[in-house]
C-alpha cells in the first residue's frame, strides 16, 4: 500500500492524535515521576547530612571542640569511600584538618546550603553540604558526594527519554498497522462497489463473520443490492419480455405489410406508405433485437466463443466494411496502431466496434474517424475517435443507458442501444468502456485489462 496514502487516511489521522495525547499524558506523567524520585533521593541526602550535623553538633556541646574533633576523624577513618566530607577552617577559611584539602568555591543555594564540585574536571564530581560555626572563629563544612545522585537522575533522565520514544515508536507502529487493516477492510468495500457499478450487480460487499461495524455496513449495503438488484431485474426482465413477445407479432405485421406491397395494381402513393412501414417495422425488429442480445449478454446466457482475436485486424475489417459508407458522407475512416492479441469472442467485438464506427459517422460530423489499437502501462485498447463536437460532461455518464439519447443527437435516426451493447460486450470481456473529449471530438476506447507476462 502507498506510504503517503496511508498517512492521508482518516484512521492514521486519528491514530496520531491519540499517539499526540499519549505522548503528553506519558510526558507529564514521567516528569512527575522523575521529579518525585529525584526530589525524594535529594531529601534524604539533605537529611543524612542534617543528621550528621545534628549529631557533630551534640558531640561538640557535650565534650567541646576536642570531642567534636575526635568524632569527626572517626567518621573519616570508617568512611574510606569518602561518601561524606569533613572540612575545619578559621574564619579565613584557611584548612585546619579534615578529608578535604581546601576550601571549595561553593555556591550557596539557600539556608545555609552550599553545592560545589570535588576532583579535576576528568573525573569531577558535585558535593552538597553545610556550614555551621564553632566557638573561637572556626567553620566546620559537613558535604557529601552526591555523584551516585546524580548518576540515578541521568540514568533516570536517559530511561524516561528512551522509553518515551521507544512508546511513540511503537504507538506510530500500532497506527500504522491498525490503519492497514481498517484500509484493506474498506478497500475491500470500494473494490466490490466499483465492480457493482461496472454492472456486475450479483457482486456483494465480503464478511468477517466478526459482526463488528464493517461487517455490519456490509450486510446493510448487501440488503440494499439486494433490493436494488430486484428492482433493476424486474425493469430488465419486462424490457426484454415486451421485446420478446412483441418480436413475434411485429415479424407477423411486417410479412403482411410486405405482402401487400408487392401486390398487382396497388396505388403507387399506398406502395410508398406500406414501404415507409416496413421499413419502421425493421427498425423496430433490430431494436427488440438489439434489447434481447443485450439482455443474454448481461445475464450470462449468451454462449461466448473465445478465440484468439487480433486487434488490429479486427479494426482493419472494420474499416474496410465501413469504408464506402464513411466516402458517402465525406468521412475519411482510417486505421492504425500496433498488433494486439487477446482471448475474446469476436463476433460480439466485431459487432460492439461497428456500432462506435457507426456512431462515429452518425454524430461526428465532417471530418475524419480514426480506429487506433494499441497497449500502454494500463492495458491493451481499442479506440474510435472523431473529430465532432464532442459530449457533454453529464451526458458522458448517462450514454450507455438503454434509449438514452442526447439533445444533440436527437435529429439523427437511432434506437439510443448502440452504446449499451458496447457496454456489454466490454463487460462480458472484463473491460473498461470509456469515453473523453479529445478537443476537438470523442475518443471511445474499450479497456482490456493488462494480461500478466508469461513466466
Amino acid at each position: 500500500m502507498n506510504a503517503l496514502r496511508l498517512l492521508k487516511t482518516s484512521t492514521f489521522q486519528l491514530a496520531a492524535v491519540y499517539m499526540g495525547l499519549f505522548a503528553v499524558s506519558a510526558l507529564v506523567m514521567l516528569a512527575f515521576v522523575y521529579w518525585s524520585t529525584i526530589g525524594y533521593m535529594s531529601s534524604q541526602t539533605d537529611s543524612t547530612i542534617e543528621a550528621e550535623i545534628k549529631g557533630l553538633a551534640d558531640t561538640y556541646r557535650r565534650g567541646g571542640l576536642q570531642s567534636l574533633a575526635g568524632l569527626v576523624n572517626e567518621r573519616m577513618a570508617n568512611d574510606p569511600d569518602r561518601t561524606m566530607l569533613y572540612l575545619f577552617a578559621t574564619n579565613e577559611y584557611k584548612p585546619l584538618g579534615g578529608n578535604l584539602p581546601a576550601w571549595p568555591e561553593a555556591v550557596p543555594t539557600g539556608d545555609g546550603w552550599v553545592n560545589f564540585t570535588l576532583g579535576e574536571d576528568g573525573a569531577a564530581s558535585t558535593a552538597r553540604g553545610k556550614v555551621f560555626g564553632v566557638r573561637g572563629n572556626l567553620r566546620l563544612l559537613v558535604a557529601m558526594d552526591i555523584a551516585a545522585l546524580q548518576a540515578t537522575e541521568s540514568l533516570l533522565l536517559k530511561a524516561y527519554v528512551w522509553g518515551m520514544a521507544l512508546a511513540l515508536v511503537l504507538a506510530l507502529l500500532g497506527g500504522v498497522l491498525m490503519s492497514a487493516s481498517v484500509t484493506r477492510r474498506i478497500e475491500t468495500i470500494n473494490q466490490t462497489s466499483r465492480e457493482i457499478m461496472s454492472g456486475r450487480l450479483h457482486r456483494r460487499m465480503p464478511l468477517r463473520g466478526t459482526n463488528d461495524e464493517f461487517d455490519q455496513l456490509a450486510s446493510n449495503l448487501n440488503a440494499m443490492l439486494e433490493q436494488i438488484d430486484l428492482l433493476v431485474e424486474s425493469v430488465r426482465n419486462v424490457a426484454d419480455g415486451v421485446a420478446h413477445d412483441l418480436r413475434t407479432p411485429l415479424t407477423r405485421l411486417r410479412s403482411k405489410l410486405e405482402r401487400l406491397a408487392i401486390a398487382p395494381g396497388l396505388n403507387p402513393n399506398v406502395r410508398r406508405e406500406l414501404d415507409h412501414c416496413i421499413d419502421e417495422a425493421d427498425g423496430l425488429l433490430q431494436t427488440f433485437s438489439a434489447l434481447l442480445r443485450i439482455a443474454r449478454i448481461e445475464s450470462g446466457r449468451h454462449e461466448a466463443s473465445m478465440v484468439d482475436v487480433d486487434l488490429l485486424e479486427l479494426a482493419g475489417d472494420a474499416c474496410e466494411l465501413y469504408q464506402a459508407n464513411a466516402e458517402d458522407q465525406g468521412v475519411g475512416l482510417r486505421c492504425e496502431g500496433t498488433p494486439v492479441t487477446l482471448r475474446a469472442d469476436r463476433d460480439l467485438l466485431f459487432q460492439a466496434l461497428i456500432n462506435l464506427i457507426d456512431n462515429a459517422l452518425k454524430y461526428g460530423g465532417q471530418g475524419e474517424v480514426t480506429l487506433e489499437v494499441g497497449s500502454d502501462a494500463q492495458g491493451d485498447f481499442l479506440s474510435v475517435r472523431d473529430r465532432g463536437p464532442g459530449l457533454a460532461e453529464e451526458d458522458r455518464v448517462r450514454v450507455t443507458g438503454r434509449f438514452f439519447r442526447a439533445a444533440e443527437s436527437a435529429k439523427v435516426a437511432g434506437s439510443g442501444l448502440g452504446l449499451s451493447l458496447v457496454q456489454a460486450v466490454a463487460g462480458m470481456h472484463g473491460a473498461r468502456l470509456e469515453l473523453e473529449n479529445a478537443h476537438p471530438g470523442l475518443r471511445v476506447s474499450l479497456r482490456f485489462p493488462k494480461t500478466p507476462a508469461p513466466v
